[in-house]
């Protein structure tokens, strides 16, 4: 039996207080403007052009969250801080940050979306935003490099030669899929805008020579091909469930014979109601994207077998899922 809250954690769920001071101290800049050694609270002022008096209430916030410390009248960054909201780090997670901040009225504007089913978008902040959206890739191509070979290595594709990573973005599961087989190689379909920095992961990389750039739409273009293997990585929550029924066929006729389609994305079990984090990306897509949803892993299994695929599979729980098309197709 689950315990019940107490009326303190309830309180807790309910604000957001904390959320928008961490949000409003990575727009500023302020773990940027502290580096290097701790500072007065004008001297952060004067560096990110801020009004002293609120901000010290703002940095005083910061400290007991333990992203500052604050010795006397000087503030300096945590290690946490330092490593991850610090604008020069190689480990910086602050466009993504940046990312939520700017989906914030939109969250404002969740009653009216319940109440109306009208959606407070009709553009995705990554159109509206490209540079933020690229920033935002670069993050989660970092973050991506960690988790890519492992799933590459579950999905076991030795023999195989040709990969469609479709809508790979930074082209961070190509790279990856491209170190764990040598024989491999690959072809990151992606938006003209995006591949500019899918061209400079996959050079940082060396695999230009096996890491192919194909432009275009992918709901309206021809994906090339034939292919062994293709990948659709958390792509599908970002369309309709008619869209993703018609790509999951397309993608079955650029396959060759005995090709393999693996669909990874965040997909809710069979009652709605778990896993509990894809539930409340369930609320971010609804109202951050015009169309987007989250589906069942059933809904993507039955997108696999509408299009003719064979031995689709459920290869990790509300995670990913796989068909394998006939090879007399």
């Amino acid at each position: 039996m689950s315990r019940e809250f107490s009326l303190a954690e309830i309180f807790q769920l309910g604000y957001y207080w904390e959320t928008k001071i961490l949000l409003t101290a990575v727009k500023l800049d302020v773990f940027s403007a502290l580096d290097g050694k701790p500072k007065t609270a004008k001297e952060v002022a004067g560096r990110i052009g801020a009004h002293e008096p609120t901000l010290t209430l703002l940095l005083n916030a910061l400290v007991p969250m333990r992203l500052l410390t604050k010795e006397g009248d000087l503030y300096g960054n945590s290690s946490t801080a330092e490593k991850h909201l610090v604008r020069h780090s190689s480990q910086y997670i602050g466009h993504l940050l940046v990312l939520h901040d700017a989906e914030w009225n939109n969250w404002g504007k969740l009653e009216e979306t319940i109440r109306t089913g009208r959606r407070p978008v009709d553009r995705h902040v990554f159109e509206t935003d490209p540079e933020l959206g690229s920033n935002v890739l670069a993050v989660l191509h970092r973050i991506g490099q960690q988790s890519g070979p492992d799933l590459a290595k579950r999905l076991k594709l030795a023999g195989r030669e040709r990969l469609l990573d479709l809508g790979g973005g930074a082209g961070t599961n190509a790279i990856a899929f491209c170190r764990v087989y040598p024989e491999l190689t690959a072809t990151v379909f992606d938006l003209p805008a995006t591949l500019g920095l899918t061209e400079r992961t996959v050079k940082e990389a060396g695999l230009e020579a096996r890491i192919a750039l194909l432009p275009g739409d992918f709901n309206r273009d021809t994906l090339g091909g034939p292919y062994d293997v293709a990948l659709m990585s958390d792509i599908l929550h970002y369309q309709t469930f008619e869209s993703n029924e018609a790509l999951v066929g397309k993608v079955f006729a650029h396959l060759a014979p005995g090709g393999r389609l693996v669909i990874k994305d965040r997909f809710l079990d069979e009652a709605g109601t778990g896993p509990a984090w894809t539930t409340a990306f369930a609320m971010h897509i609804l109202v951050n994207t015009q169309q987007g949803g989250c589906y069942k892993t059933g809904d993507a299994m039955s997108w696999m077998t509408k299009a003719g695929f064979t031995s689709v599979t459920e290869l990790e729980k509300t995670a990913v899922v796989q068909g394998v098309k006939n090879r007399e197709a």
